[in-house]
């Protein structure tokens, strides 16, 4: 799979809810997609983690957790490397933001499925 390598941080899966639909349409698109949320699952055939596990070479961080419950996640993702973090629609975070840069990481407060349906993805 080509594709810009994903990890969709509050995932969940209750189809009701934009982590699901952005880790569905990732998919779609031909974005390998790694999930993490508050319990464990699935979304089709993508598992969601509860924990955080390291990985390499991800390229986007798209958060679907409101900042409060970002900040035990800070240190998880500034390790992780990505070249990108994606602020969805309130999940924005000046904190995170400041560090994101301080690491030399390209923040965006954007909407993924938007993104992806526009091609700037």
């Amino acid at each position: 799979m080509t594709g810009k390598k994903t990890l969709v941080l509050g995932a969940s899966e209750n189809p009701q809810r934009y982590s699901h639909l952005a880790v569905k349409k990732l998919r779609a698109y031909g974005h390998p997609v790694l999930a993490i949320g508050k319990r464990a699952g699935n979304i089709d055939q993508t598992e969601i983690l509860a924990e955080a596990t390291p990985y390499n070479d991800i390229d986007t961080v798209t958060l679907y957790l409101n900042p409060s419950h970002q900040k035990p996640y800070y240190d998880y993702i500034l390790s992780l490397k990505p070249a990108r973090i994606i602020f969805n629609p309130g999940t924005e975070n000046e904190e995170l933001e400041a560090l994101a840069a301080e690491n030399n990481i390209k923040t965006l407060e954007a909407c993924t499925l938007v993104m992806l349906s526009t091609g700037q993805y």
